[in-house]
C-alpha cells in the first residue's frame, strides 16, 4: 500500500490528505482519499500522481467527519473525479455511502475496518487495516503514547480490541506516529 499527504506542505488550514494506492497499482485496487481538506491545489496533484494505467484517479473517498478542515473541497472533488463518496454523516452533499460502522472497505489492496468512534464529533470514525497495523484518526483523539488503557473507559470497544495490532496512526492534523 502506497500512502502520499497530499497537504504536507499546505500554507492554508487543513486537514491532511491521504491518497492511497496500491503498491502496484492494479486495476483491482481501490484508490482511495481520506478526507478531501479545504486546500485545492490537492487537485493538481493527484492530476499529476500516476494512479495505475487504465485506472481512475479517485475511485473512492472517505471523509472521517463533516468539519470544513476536512470535508471543504469535496463538490471540487466530486467535480473532478466523481468517486463514490463515504462518510457516516449523511447530512453532507453528494454521499453515496452512508458509513454504518464495523463494515469492511478495500482501501487500495488492502481491507480496513471501518470504526465509529463519536469523540471528537458525532459522525467521527476511524479507518483500521488490520493486515499492516495501519489506523486512520481523523481528528479522534488518541494519546500521544499509544496507551489508552488510562482513559479505555472513553474509547469505543471496538477500537480498543485492536490497540494492540496498531502500528502507525495516521491523524487529521500532525505527523504520522509510529509506535
Amino acid at each position: 500500500m502506497k500512502i502520499i499527504n497530499l497537504t504536507e506542505n499546505s500554507k492554508l488550514y487543513t486537514s491532511n490528505v491521504f491518497l492511497i494506492m496500491g503498491t502496484w497499482n492494479t486495476i483491482d485496487d481501490v484508490t482511495t482519499l481520506v478526507d478531501v481538506g479545504s486546500d485545492d491545489s490537492i487537485i493538481k496533484k493527484i492530476e499529476a500522481i500516476n494512479t495505475g494505467l487504465g485506472k481512475r484517479k479517485v475511485d473512492q473517498v472517505i471523509i472521517t467527519h463533516s468539519h470544513s478542515d476536512h470535508a471543504a473541497l469535496l463538490p471540487a472533488i466530486k467535480d473532478a473525479f466523481n468517486p463514490r463518496i463515504c462518510a457516516f454523516n449523511s447530512h453532507l452533499k453528494g454521499i453515496d455511502h452512508i458509513l454504518m460502522g464495523s463494515e469492511m472497505l478495500r482501501i487500495g489492496e488492502m481491507m480496513f475496518e471501518v470504526i465509529h468512534t463519536p469523540l471528537h464529533s458525532s459522525d467521527s470514525v476511524c479507518l483500521f487495516c488490520e493486515n499492516d497495523g495501519s489506523l486512520f484518526v481523523g481528528d479522534t483523539p488518541i494519546p500521544n503514547d499509544f496507551q489508552l488503557q488510562k482513559s479505555a473507559s472513553q474509547y469505543p470497544a471496538s477500537l480498543i480490541k485492536y490497540w494492540h495490532l496498531v502500528k502507525t496512526i495516521y491523524c487529521g492534523h500532525g505527523e504520522v506516529r509510529r509506535k
